[in-house]
């Protein structure tokens, strides 16, 4: 570790609250703008601000604050808490932290580009998608941040199990999961989106 890494560290010890807030309150600043620059609306095109959205391939999907993809994200911050564990086990609980925000709200402003909302839309369950609003795209984060806590005061078994029962879950109630998810997106499968569609 060299002097300014340590004088990094320190600075950090002597304020670490504040300045991990300053960091996640940043980063997610720093997300909205970006979203409203992609020209992605604040709320839903319909007006109104629901706490749940329940029709995972609805046309308001991803437009309020909570909806079945809430579950993703949450299962995020699960995974990256363990990742940074085992990556950076010696760096602060709270830099740590402002990194697994930094990578959702990577994550998010990649998911709302072209490129990717194109890709999305050759899923059966996402053929009407444009990209998130700004309340989900920040609620996501926030379900990403509960994750990382959830992971940090939980035995690792039941951040496994947490994971599974998840993946399972979504996959009965909505036939799709993290896992479909990122399958769909990297490797399109016609068969997977025949089954979700009921096929």
């Amino acid at each position: 570790m060299n002097a300014s890494e340590n004088a990094l560290l320190r600075a950090y010890r002597q304020r670490p609250v504040a300045i991990t807030v300053f960091c996640v309150l940043g980063i997610l600043a720093i997300q909205a703008l970006f979203l409203k620059l992609m020209g992605q609306t604040t709320i839903c095109d319909c007006g109104t601000v629901k706490i749940w959205y329940s029709n995972p391939s609805g046309p308001e999907t991803s437009q309020h604050i909570g909806d079945w993809y809430t579950y993703s994200h949450f299962l995020h911050g699960l995974l990256f808490y363990a990742l940074l564990w085992l990556v950076a086990p010696r760096l602060p609980i709270g830099l740590r932290l402002a990194l697994a925000v930094g990578l959702e709200a990577a994550w998010e402003m990649a998911e709302n580009t072209p490129l990717v909302i194109n890709r999305y839309r050759e899923s059966a369950l996402a053929e009407g998608y444009y990209g998130d609003s700004v309340l989900n795209s920040l609620s996501d984060t926030a379900a990403t941040i509960v994750g990382f806590f959830v992971a940090r005061i939980s035995p690792l078994w039941l951040s496994i199990v947490l994971v599974v029962a998840t993946e399972i879950f979504m996959a009965v109630m909505i036939r799709d999961n993290l896992t479909l998810n990122i399958l769909q997106l990297v490797y399109p499968s016609q068969t997977i989106s025949n089954w979700q569609v009921g096929g």
